[in-house]
């Protein structure tokens, strides 16, 4: 076990946790963007949702402001488990000690929490004050791509990752569930940002399907702005009327193609 409680120590994890975090965000984007988008590209051509062209040099800007947001991501991780290391946190290994049920009941809490917070600070970082200074560099990929997934401003790096050791110190979260949160996090952020929606369009109008954000939706964030703010599920966006008119999918539809 590193020592987090030494100034070395506490380097070591961060630099362990900066390479995992971007280990994770390179191939789970990468995957993507060469499945869809190099191997198949002519397969899925046709079901790509925007009809803008990348911008000069998108996808370097994209991975270079993902490596800065895979630091700050580290950073908060380091934290984390300093606060863990000196008992400030409700995480736990014994998987009796809440029993067997507890495990998908705290994944859904700590997912709810993320989602609230997410949504209304992603609607705070669309005032007109707050946008050029902190969200301004995600939107600037006008065609989101799988590598816009971790491509924040700092600012919004690190209100990203405030959330995560905030839940960890009141919500007892079992180090399983937690790693399986944090695949969950990069694996919904690169799909949404991969612009060609995956999921069938039945499963699109299902009434569970409803309830989980897409490429298709997060596609109409990138292209109206002031609509679908949600991060994995959307009913915060049909609670507070910001989905977008759009989203009604039919099966006559090219997968809810704008």
């Amino acid at each position: 076990m590193i020592d987090v409680n030494q100034p070395t120590g506490f380097l070591i994890c961060l630099a362990i946790l900066f390479f995992a975090v971007l280990v994770r965000y390179l191939l789970a984007a990468g995957v993507f963007y060469y499945y869809y988008f190099v191997w198949n590209s002519s397969k899925f051509k046709e079901r790509v949702l925007s009809r803008r062209k990348l911008r000069k040099n998108q996808l370097k800007k994209e991975i270079r402001w993902s490596i800065i947001s895979s630091a700050i991501f580290a950073f908060f991780g380091a934290c984390a488990y300093w606060l863990w290391q000196n008992d400030f946190t409700a995480i736990y290994l014994n998987l009796s000690e809440f029993g067997y049920w507890y495990l998908p009941v705290s994944l859904l809490v700590i997912l709810f929490i993320h989602e609230t917070y997410y949504y209304w600070v992603h609607r705070w970082m669309h005032h007109p004050k707050i946008f050029r200074k902190v969200h301004k560099v995600h939107h600037d990929s006008l065609t989101p791509t799988p590598w816009t997934a971790f491509s924040f401003h700092p600012w919004e790096s690190l209100l990203e990752a405030l959330i995560l050791p905030l839940i960890l110190i009141f919500i007892p979260v079992h180090i399983f569930v937690l790693g399986t949160y944090l695949l969950l996090m990069t694996l919904s952020s690169v799909i949404n940002h991969l612009d060609i929606e995956i999921y069938p369009v039945s499963f699109q109008n299902s009434k569970f399907g409803k309830l989980f954000i897409g490429a298709t939706h997060h596609h109409y964030h990138h292209e109206e702005f002031k609509t679908n703010y949600g991060l994995y599920f959307t009913f915060w966006d049909k609670w507070m009327k910001t989905e977008s008119s759009k989203m009604e999918v039919s099966e006559d539809t090219n997968q809810g193609k704008a």
